[in-house]
């Protein structure tokens, strides 16, 4: 465990101006990775701002005020959301959020009951590090199209090339590449968002913003929230749930480890005190909100843990006031309306490093708990999982009924890891220490 003294506990409460001060900077670490999910998927980028500021606030009650965490949108499910937008509509994906954050309640009840062996036992990191890898590669040409055309959503043959678009994502991510080796403090922590700030700035430079629409909005407005039998008539398919609820059994794993590196930058056992259970539920709670609000699924930040290991200010009160400061900013209408203006270039930019790094990580987890790629069942489970998940696999059971992609090779990860022989079940402890190595 940390054995250095915090600068402010987690129960501790800063003063007036430190307090906001401080919070600000926990909302100026997670603004650009949190933003950047509803943008890539086509929702309001406000409404990530709202529903992760409400699900933290939902989650610090949950674990009864004893986790300084702070909860954004995740990166995991940008292709099923985008998908099934694309497809079905804005209304169906929040239906497939609900029943990511049920499932979340549910694992959390039964690891309440049955302790946390039989997760580890059933997503070990032989599967879950080549599923994240699928993750993802499997937007790299989201994030390469958005960096090369002016229309990146359109047709292929209707594509235009643009050498502008390639220069501004270059320069970006240059911006993030460079924040992320050569900044010390607190800036390694927010290389997207000195990355878009760059990107920014340069797109003006060559034509790619129109401010019109920022001067236009008003200065308060509502955020274009999407609710469930206002804004449409809730139905949840089968398609929905196995495009959805795999990647859910992913996140469990990026959550534990999130929790792992928590404890050891605070220097408490979380998943002890006040426990998994609670955390997961927590997570689970904030993104069946942020589905009732119309905002992609939750998690906890790397970001925002990142400020604490450099702070050493643990204060859940410092974390609850980014919350409040995430709502404000949601109902702040220019600010939702300059979010749009952030060209796709930029966007495409940030995404070539952020889904290289989804991708890598999962490497890392498989390096990083000793995974021996000299046994032959470690190179078949994650060869079949990266080629059913990159190659677009799919089982059609009925016409509305369909397995593919990333569920599929999650499902085919998951029964080769139960049926091959000479698997081993990682003990909790090598878990952790494996989890916990880089914060140490």
């Amino acid at each position: 465990m940390n054995t250095q003294q915090p600068t402010l506990d987690v129960h501790e409460k800063p003063s007036g101006k430190t307090w906001a001060a401080l919070s600000f900077q926990h909302l100026f670490a997670m603004f650009g990775a949190t933003v950047l999910v509803p943008m890539l998927v086509g929702l309001d980028p406000s409404i990530a701002l709202l529903s992760g500021g409400v699900g933290t606030l939902a989650y610090l009650l949950c674990t009864k005020g004893k986790i300084p965490a702070y909860l954004g949108s995740s990166f995991a499910f940008i292709a099923p959301m985008s998908f099934i937008i694309a497809n079905e509509g804005v209304g169906a994906a929040m239906m497939g959020g609900l029943v990511v954050g049920i499932v979340y309640l549910l694992v959390s009840l039964g690891i309440k009951v049955a302790g946390s062996g039989w997760l580890i036992a059933l997503l070990p990191p032989i599967v879950v590090g080549p599923v994240i890898m699928v993750i993802g590669l499997g937007l790299a040409g989201t994030a390469v199209g958005m960096a090369m055309y002016e229309n990146p959503g359109a047709p292929q043959a209707d594509l235009i090339y643009s050498g502008k678009h390639i220069l501004v994502a270059g320069i970006t991510l240059a911006a993030a590449v460079g924040c992320s080796l050569i900044t010390k403090g607190f800036l390694q922590f927010i290389p997207i968002l000195v990355a878009i700030v760059v990107g920014y700035v340069t797109s003006i430079f060559v034509g790619l913003v129109d401010f019109s629409v920022v001067t236009a909005a008003p200065w308060f407005a509502l955020p274009n929230v999407t609710i469930p039998f206002i804004h449409y008539a809730p139905s949840i398919s089968w398609d929905i749930v196995l495009l959805m609820v795999p990647v859910a059994l992913v996140t469990f794993a990026e959550h534990t480890g999130h929790q792992m590196v928590l404890s050891k930058v605070v220097g408490r056992n979380f998943l002890h005190k006040p426990g998994l259970h609670r955390s997961i539920f927590g997570d689970g709670l904030a993104t069946i909100i942020a589905s009732f609000l119309g905002g992609p699924p939750n998690t906890t930040y790397g970001e925002n843990i990142g400020v604490l290991a450099i702070t050493r200010i643990y204060s859940v009160f410092v974390l609850g006031g980014a919350a409040v400061l995430a709502i404000s900013f949601a109902f702040i209408g220019k600010i939702s309306a300059f979010l749009t203006t952030i060209p796709t270039a930029v966007m495409g930019g940030v995404s070539i490093l952020l889904f290289g790094i989804i991708a890598t990580s999962g490497l890392r987890m498989m390096i990083d708990n000793k995974v021996d790629m000299s046994e032959k069942r470690n190179l078949i489970i994650p060869s079949c999982i990266l080629v059913i998940g990159i190659g677009g696999a799919f089982v059609q059971f009925t016409e509305n009924f369909t397995l593919q992609g990333m569920a599929l090779a999650a499902i085919v990860g998951i029964l080769l890891n139960l049926i091959l022989p000479g698997r081993e079940v990682p003990k909790k402890e090598e878990m952790f220490e494996a989890s916990t190595k880089k914060a140490a």
